[in-house]
């Protein structure tokens, strides 16, 4: 969203206005600048695997790249290393110490027949000469990324101490030719599948709490509407069709209700709706636009975008309907508010002297921090342990998707190799 107007048709069509033609099934490409303060050198082995398995699908060197990815961790160059062990008794610790590894993995891949395998990797500490993670799996080769992820995630939670979000999920639009989809992939880009299609455009995708759902806005009727569609079965309902636009879907914190955007009678306001369609309530009333609903973590506040002080800002609101409150006061135009999931952060679009950036805002104390470096960022998304914030952005001249982590050191371009993509959100994890 660019500018908030007196009508929400002109919100909706700006968010479609950077969409244009992607590959279905194609990964986002990474590129990363930056790194973190303290970043651990890690050595990821490859594994010991059957011939015949490509490197893109090989499993040290998935790892390796989520690993990297996350700006959390060096990890280290073995191509120069004489002996490349695959288990633990195997390793010299010297030679891995001396390459100032502090920790490494060894693992290996072992056909079952019939198209499974079983996979074992150990997670060793160099300097103590002690396994920290021992861990293995059953597999049928479609599985091998997902592993891959799970190991990823296994060995930054052990070395970090917070959860990984590799193999977690994100969402996003693409426009192929003429036609809309939303699709869902892995948090690296690989795996993407079609949600809906449409020749009309599809608008702010929204997960539910537990990843099982995702609620979206089609213009396939010429008109705006709000839909739920299940990620599992592919069944959809319609969530909102009254008389004006139904815009903006927001999931309440658990899965109970959404918070959505109508002109129903009047101009854009937010309203409550059950998660079965029922029970609908306004919250907000005035003369002004208000739209982008978000839910508090806690459920009980709705942030979201306006327009009554003359220029946008962000506002909250109780959940049970009040009096709102402003809460962005640098800079005069600020949109698209999200959490970050344990509820400290706030992150948004800033218009920072005519370009468009992700800022950070500390709740407890008001402190602003851009993050970005683009000049038309926006649908800014927290990752679901809060260290990334997922976003679209511009570049070249067409749409891609980007990423910096919430302490502005790492920042990632994640660009398809046509065409361009917009609007994503990052699924929880899962429970």
């Amino acid at each position: 969203m660019k500018v908030i107007s007196n009508s929400i048709i002109s919100l909706l069509m700006l968010a479609v206005s950077f969409l244009a033609s992607t590959q279905a099934n194609a990964a986002l490409e990474i590129e990363i600048s930056g790194g973190g303060a303290q970043q651990i050198p890690v050595a990821i082995l490859p594994f010991a695997e059957p011939a015949g398995i490509s490197s893109k699908d090989s499993i040290h060197e998935i790892v390796a790249a989520d690993l990297k990815r996350s700006g959390m961790f060096r990890v280290l160059d073995t191509r120069g290393m004489a002996n490349l062990p695959t288990s633990p008794n195997q390793i010299k610790y010297a030679e891995w110490s001396a390459l100032q590894a502090q920790a490494m993995t060894v693992g290996t891949v072992e056909s079952l027949g019939g198209g499974r395998f079983k996979v074992t990797f150990q997670l060793m500490d160099v300097l103590k000469q002690t396994q920290l993670i021992g861990m293995d799996y059953q597999i049928t080769s479609s599985q091998v990324r997902a592993t891959a992820h799970k190991i990823a995630d296994a060995i930054y939670e052990k070395l970090t101490g917070e959860r990984g979000v590799f193999g977690s999920r994100i969402a996003y639009i693409n426009k192929i030719g003429k036609r809309y989809t939303l699709q869902v992939s892995d948090a690296d880009g690989f795996n993407a599948q079609n949600v809906v299609s449409s020749n009309e455009p599809i608008i702010s995708p929204a997960w539910s709490p537990d990843g099982s759902k995702m609620a979206y806005v089609s213009f396939e009727k010429k008109k705006p509407i709000v839909y739920v569609q299940s990620l599992t079965s592919g069944a959809r309902k319609v969530l909102a069709n009254y008389k004006g636009n139904n815009s903006a879907p927001s999931w309440s914190p658990d899965g109970s209700k959404l918070a959505i955007v109508l002109t129903y009678g009047a101009n854009s306001q937010i309203y409550i709706i059950d998660a079965d369609g029922g029970n609908l309530k306004q919250v907000t009333k005035s003369n002004a636009i208000d739209t982008e609903p978000a839910y508090s973590p806690d459920g009980k506040f709705i942030y979201f975008s306006s327009d009554r002080g003359g220029k946008p800002q962000i506002y909250k609101v109780p959940a049970s309907g009040g009096d709102a409150t402003r809460v962005t006061f640098e800079g005069a135009y600020n949109v698209s508010p999200h959490f970050s999931p344990d509820g400290r952060y706030l992150t948004y679009i800033r218009n920072d002297g005519g370009k468009f950036k992700v800022a950070l805002q500390d709740l407890s104390n008001g402190q602003v921090q851009l993050l970005s470096e683009g000049s038309q960022d926006e649908s800014p998304s927290f990752s679901p342990n809060g260290r990334l914030i997922l976003y679209a952005t511009k570049v070249r001249g067409r749409g891609t998707l980007a990423a910096v982590s919430s302490d502005g050191r790492v920042r990632q371009k994640l660009s398809e190799s046509t065409g361009d993509v917009r609007e994503p959100a990052w699924a929880p994890l899962a429970k």
